[in-house]
């Protein structure tokens, strides 16, 4: 009697173990889930930056650095990989987390310390590339993941190429204008002056040399003498009239 119940007791333990199983199975069966609608069609700089983030230490020169998470708390399990489509303005590219052939460096991170789940997601891609949408298997059950943050590459600034500006024209260097040099006037031809010129210096006023000062007493003497005749005719004519008169 003791042996049958020790039997059955056995069977009920192994009938409500199996029930356990049976009912936690479907809790941590794999699924697939979306990215979250709002994080669709957007670039690393849409989102919250934190580059002090330690997991983005190692990005790459020229690229952006994202992170995923999977919210839902220890039902959604974790990540089992994550299948990413970007445009990287020449079309689209598919990545996958983790890959370790991939170009773009991946990584999966657990939850915490003293949790195995892995619910962080880290990838680096070319800088501007466009987040188009994704999906990820999980060991959980969670409606979707999402963009926690990201790191924009910042490019390098470049120190502004100097815009050229035209010479300016040279100042002139204002100098001294030269005094004119007064030209020589042209000698008027001076004719000597004798000393028998009249006084008032004039000299004949029809551009001939002006007569000599020989000449002008030779008239006068001319004249005098002339004058003297004619006074001397008067004079005899009248005394000639008077002894006419008379006889």
């Amino acid at each position: 009697m003791p042996q049958r119940r020790h039997v059955a007791r056995a069977a009920v333990s192994g009938v409500a173990a199996t029930a356990l199983l049976a009912l936690a199975a479907p809790a941590w069966a794999s699924s697939t889930i979306p990215l979250h609608s709002a994080h669709q069609d957007s670039t690393a700089a849409d989102f919250q930056q934190q580059c002090a983030d330690t997991r983005f230490t190692d990005r790459p020169a020229d690229h952006d650095g994202w992170h995923f998470v999977l919210p839902g708390g220890p039902s959604a399990g974790g990540f089992e990989s994550l299948t990413l489509t970007f445009d990287n303005g020449s079309g689209t590219v598919n990545v996958t987390v983790p890959d370790a052939g991939d170009a773009y460096p991946d990584a999966l991170y657990p939850a915490g310390q003293n949790e195995s789940r892995l619910i962080h997601a880290y990838l680096f891609t070319p800088a501007g590339w466009t987040l188009v949408n994704g999906s990820a298997t999980i060991s959980g059950q969670a409606d979707r993941f999402n963009v926690s943050h990201t790191c924009a590459d910042q490019p390098t600034p470049q120190s502004p190429t100097p815009t050229p500006t035209s010479s300016a024209s040279p100042t002139p260097t204002p100098t001294t204008p030269e005094s004119p040099t007064p030209e020589s006037p042209t000698p008027t031809p001076t004719v000597p002056e004798s000393s028998d010129t009249p006084s008032d210096g004039t000299g004949g006023g029809d551009g001939n040399l002006p007569v000599t000062g020989a000449a002008v007493t030779t008239m006068a003497l001319v004249g005098v003498g002339l004058i003297g005749g004619g006074v001397a005719l008067i004079a005899l004519r009248r005394r000639r009239d008077g002894i006419t008169f008379t006889s």
